[in-house]
C-alpha cells in the first residue's frame, strides 16, 4: 500500500477499508507519515466525513494501538466522560457519590487545553494529590475504595494522543466521527462495562447544536454496542457555565459544597441526575430508586467522606486548597435581567488569568479563577456585583462586562438537559 494513494482516495470522497486506515494511522503513530500528510487526511475526513463502518474500524485501530485495561476482576465498573465545558467539575462530585453507594467507578481523565478545564488539573490543585497511578495502583484502589481517578497513561490509546495533538493545532477537532473514535477508544480501552457520556451543547462547548450532539451520541452508543458496552448519552447545556466557580481550586471548593449538600442549583441537579443514572446502570435498578440512594449518600455525609477517602488515598491534603489573594470585583454598569453569558469568553478569560493553558507547556495558576454572582435569568441592579476574579494578572472591568448581556424583559435560563439517549 501507498500512504499518499490512500490519502488521495479520501480527498476524493472514497471509502477507506480497515487495512487502509490501519496502514496510514499506524504509519503516523510510528513516524512514517508526516504531520503534513496526516493533516491532509484529517481535513479530508472533516470535509467528507466517515461512514459508520469506517468509524468503527478507526475506533478499533485506536484501541489496539496500546494497552487495554482488564477490569473483569472488579465486576460491574462504570465510567463517565464529558465532551468538555466551562466550570465542569461533575466528575469530582459524582465519582465519590456513586462509590459511596457501592458502585465501582474507574476514571481516567485528561488535562484542560484551551477554554475548557481538565479534571486532572482540578485535582492537582489539591496539594500532594497523585494523578499518575500505575495500572496496578489504579485497579487496587478501585478494589479497596470503589473509586480511583488518574491521568491517562502513555500506553492507553497512544494513537489518539498523537492524532488529537495534531487535530488541536490544525482546526480539525469538529469532525463527529473523529470525536466519536477519540472518546470511545479511550472509554473501551479503560475497561468499564457501563459508560455515561455528558455531551455538552452550546456556545462554551465543542458542539453548538442539538442535531450535532444527537448524531455524535447515536454513533457512540452504536460503537459501545460493538464492544458489548452499555452507553447512555446526556445532552446538557453549555450556553452558561456549569455552577458558579470557574478555575481549578475554586471548582474543587464548589464540588465540596455540593457533596456537603450546598451549591448552585443547576450544578446540584445535574450532578444528582448523572450519579443516579450510573447507580441505576450498575445496580440494575430504576432511576427513581437510584435517586433515593444518591440523596441519602449526600444527606448522610457518606459522599463527602468518600471524597476525603479518595483524596487521602492519592496523597492529597484537602486542608491546603489555595486561592489567589488578589481579587477583582466586577460590578454592573446597567440594570436588567442577565439574558446571555458568553461562556466561551469566560473560558478564555479564565485561561488568560492563569487557570488554563493556551499551549500544552503552559504552567497553571491553580488559585486563579472566576466566581459568578449572577446567572442567566437573574436580575442585576446598577452597581451590583456580577462576579469576582481571583488572579495575579491585571484584568480591566470592560473585558469582563462585555461577556454579560442585559435585557429589560424577564428571561429564562436554558434547559439543563436537552435530551437523554440510550
Amino acid at each position: 500500500m501507498n500512504y499518499n494513494e490512500i490519502i488521495v482516495k479520501k480527498e476524493n470522497d472514497q471509502l477507506l477499508n480497515y487495512e487502509e486506515l490501519d496502514y496510514v494511522f499506524n504509519g503516523y503513530l510510528n513516524g512514517k507519515v508526516s504531520d503534513a500528510d496526516m493533516n491532509r487526511l484529517l481535513k479530508a475526513i472533516c470535509k467528507y466525513s466517515l461512514t459508520e463502518e469506517e468509524t468503527y474500524n478507526l475506533t478499533d485501530i485506536f484501541i489496539k494501538s496500546g494497552d487495554i485495561l482488564d477490569l473483569s476482576s472488579l465486576g460491574i465498573v462504570v465510567d463517565k466522560h464529558s465532551t468538555g465545558g466551562v466550570g465542569d467539575k461533575i466528575t469530582l462530585i459524582i465519582a465519590p457519590i456513586v462509590a459511596s453507594i457501592g458502585v465501582r467507578i474507574a476514571k481516567m481523565s485528561g488535562r484542560g487545553l484551551g477554554h475548557t478545564g481538565g479534571t486532572i488539573d482540578k485535582l492537582e490543585s489539591i496539594k500532594g494529590f497523585d494523578t499518575s497511578l500505575s495500572k496496578d495502583e489504579f485497579i487496587n484502589e478501585i478494589k479497596d475504595i470503589n473509586v480511583a481517578i488518574t491521568s491517562q497513561t502513555a500506553n492507553v490509546v497512544p494513537m489518539d494522543k498523537k492524532v488529537y495533538a495534531l487535530r488541536d493545532v490544525t482546526g480539525t477537532t469538529k469532525s463527529i466521527p473523529l470525536i466519536a473514535s477519540s472518546i470511545m477508544s479511550k472509554k473501551i480501552a479503560c475497561g468499564a462495562n457501563k459508560i455515561l457520556i455528558d455531551v455538552k451543547v452550546g456556545s462554551g462547548a465543542l458542539l453548538e447544536t442539538i442535531e450535532e450532539a444527537e448524531e455524535l451520541s447515536k454513533l457512540m452508543i452504536n460503537i459501545g454496542k460493538k464492544y458489548d458496552r452499555e452507553v447512555i448519552c446526556m445532552l446538557t447545556d453549555m450556553n452558561s457555565p456549569l455552577g458558579s466557580n470557574i478555575g481549578n481550586s475554586l471548582e474543587v471548593i464548589e464540588a465540596i459544597n455540593v457533596l456537603q449538600g450546598r451549591g448552585e442549583k443547576r450544578l446540584v441537579s445535574l450532578s444528582k441526575i448523572m450519579a443516579s443514572y450510573l447507580v441505576s446502570m450498575a445496580k440494575n435498578i430504576s432511576f427513581e430508586d437510584a435517586s433515593l440512594l444518591v440523596e441519602d449518600s449526600i444527606k448522610s455525609g457518606n459522599a463527602y467522606s468518600k471524597f476525603i477517602e479518595l483524596v487521602t488515598r492519592q496523597h492529597g491534603n484537602i486542608n491546603n486548597i489555595v486561592i489567589d489573594n488578589k481579587k477583582i470585583e466586577v460590578y454592573s454598569r446597567e440594570e436588567g435581567y442577565i439574558s446571555k453569558i458568553d461562556t466561551y469568553g469566560l473560558g478564555l478569560l479564565s485561561c488568560k488569568m492563569g487557570a488554563g493553558r493556551v499551549h500544552k507547556e503552559d504552567e497553571i495558576d491553580y488559585g486563579s479563577g472566576i466566581v459568578l454572582n449572577k446567572q442567566i435569568g437573574d436580575y442585576a441592579k446598577s452597581n451590583e456585583l456580577l462576579c469576582t476574579l481571583y488572579t495575579k494578572k491585571d484584568i480591566i472591568d470592560e473585558e469582563v462586562l462585555k461577556l454579560f448581556t442585559f435585557s429589560q424583559v424577564s428571561v429564562k435560563g436554558n434547559p439543563l438537559i436537552y435530551q437523554t439517549i440510550k
